[in-house]
């Protein structure tokens, strides 16, 4: 009922979106190509608009991420790009590092990671989304807060590979981690 009565809404939305992310969309191609060293695994990219879901990735299992419809058309590229940018992580990982032999969920953590490196630790994001380039650490998912501080200077000090291998090596302390903690 709620999809049916929102419809029209919906339709606007998308095209919003569209709109707004087509003004930075091949240069935010590059940019992660470039910081990451990895082209992106598919050519195109579909953002489903959802009346429930604020931010879903699909962890590298297809080209369609998730976001809700209830945004700025502007300030909903960082969510976008930080869905984007797991599925992307998690593609990396399955191609390179899978004999790393990681839980999904440990990947999820890194993927989360570095979206969030991605989003706001190099000065190229300020052309993206200006108004929010925080590395915020109070979010949905306090339990991975810790080693997302730890792995803030490795980002900011090396080679993406360097900080996908010291991610690894870091989060293999943490063999039960849950995208949701009990």
């Amino acid at each position: 009922m709620q999809y049916k009565l929102s419809l029209k809404f919906l339709k606007l939305t998308v095209e919003l979106y569209q709109k707004s992310w087509d003004e930075i969309n091949d240069e935010f191609s590059s940019y992660i190509e470039e910081i990451t060293g990895y082209k992106w695994s598919y050519d195109k990219y579909e953002c489903i608009v959802s009346v429930i879901h604020k931010g879903i990735s699909n962890w590298g299992t297809s080209s369609k991420i998730i976001r809700g419809w209830k945004e700025n058309p502007y300030t909903m590229r960082r969510i976008t790009a930080h869905e984007l940018i797991i599925s992307h992580y998690f593609k990396i990982y399955k191609k390179y590092y899978s004999k790393e032999n990681l839980t999904n969920e440990q990947v999820w953590v890194l993927a989360e990671v570095a979206a969030l490196a991605l989003t706001s630790l190099t000065p190229q994001i300020k052309h993206f989304w200006p108004w929010d380039t925080e590395y915020y650490t109070n979010h949905n998912y306090p339990h991975i807060a810790d080693i997302q501080k730890k792995l803030k200077d490795v980002f900011l000090e090396n080679s993406f590979n360097i900080y996908i291998k010291t991610g690894i090596n870091m989060i293999k302390k943490y063999p039960d981690i849950k995208v949701y903690p009990n």
